[in-house]
């Protein structure tokens, strides 16, 4: 899986993007366990921790929102970060 990470979630997480090999089978809340299973160093100050903003994102798969994190996933698939956000 190829995971892109906007705003305060590229901040928590450290990088733009990332890949993950998962098993067959794989599903989002596989996916972000995954995420979470990885080593970072700190977020910058004022950043929320990445478990914190992942429990509140909104995912992207492929491009189209998913609404459940029991969804299916298979190899090449694309998954978006997306942190809550205000703007005007």
């Amino acid at each position: 899986m190829h995971v892109r990470y906007f705003a305060a979630a590229r901040a928590a997480a450290g990088v733009d993007e990332e890949h993950f090999e998962l098993a067959a089978g794989a599903t989002v809340a596989s996916l972000l366990a995954a995420i979470l299973g990885v080593e970072r160093p700190e977020p910058p100050a004022g950043t929320p921790p990445l478990a914190r903003i992942l429990s509140r994102s909104s995912f992207l798969l492929n491009e189209v929102a998913v609404r459940n994190d029991s969804a299916r996933l298979f190899p090449g698939d694309v998954v978006d970060v997306l942190p809550p956000f205000a703007g005007g």
